[in-house]
């Protein structure tokens, strides 16, 4: 996509490059601890641009893009993601689908307007159309009920916080798994 199409991207378009974040939290249960606890990581991004891509009358543009994160000095990623994040201009929506390894698929949404800056992503299990599917294993013993994902791009630099709600067969109460990070872009 030629560097005069990135406005096609909407709110997307200040995402296009590498990112890297230092100080990420990461909030979840630890299976072998069997507790609850904070984990620190670094993260990298890439977000590489392509479009339009036509649905009949429904024109997207959007990023291809790849993360992964490490704890400490660890070599292999302890988390890794592939998708898209995508634009529809029309209906004013974002949209990010992604897969995790675990074999969770999200496809979340937010209706925002072009020059958005922030906006918050959601999926819930079981919407026929911003919703999440995960394996047989996962539904069984720690079911994605819903997530939400708030986004702020700034000019190099961007930030999230994800809420990841599990149903576990660990607790009686729904748990609450987050992440967030602040991360600078390294590459155009």
């Amino acid at each position: 996509m030629p560097f005069d199409e990135f406005d096609k991207l909407g709110p997307l378009r200040g995402l296009v490059g590498t990112w890297e974040g230092e100080g990420g939290v990461d909030f979840s249960f630890h299976h072998a601890e069997q507790e609850s606890a904070e984990t620190v990581y670094r993260e990298r991004l890439t977000f590489s641009p392509f479009g339009p891509v036509d649905n009949g009358d429904q024109h997207l543009y959007g990023l291809d893009y790849r993360m992964a994160a490490w704890r400490g000095d660890e070599e292999d990623p302890f988390h890794t993601e592939i998708g898209y994040w995508l634009w529809c201009a029309d209906s004013g929506t974002v949209m990010r689908g992604f897969m995790v390894p675990r074999g969770t698929v999200v496809l979340a949404a937010a209706t925002t307007s072009a020059d958005s800056r922030e906006f918050t992503l959601r999926a819930e299990a079981g919407d026929p159309v911003y919703g999440i599917i995960e394996n047989r294993y996962l539904s069984q013993r720690a079911s994605t009920v819903s997530y939400e994902c708030t986004v702020r791009i700034g000019d190099d630099e961007f930030s999230y916080d994800e809420d990841t709600v599990l149903r576990m067969a660990e607790f009686d109460d729904l748990f609450h798994h987050t992440d967030r990070n602040v991360l600078r872009r390294v590459d155009a």
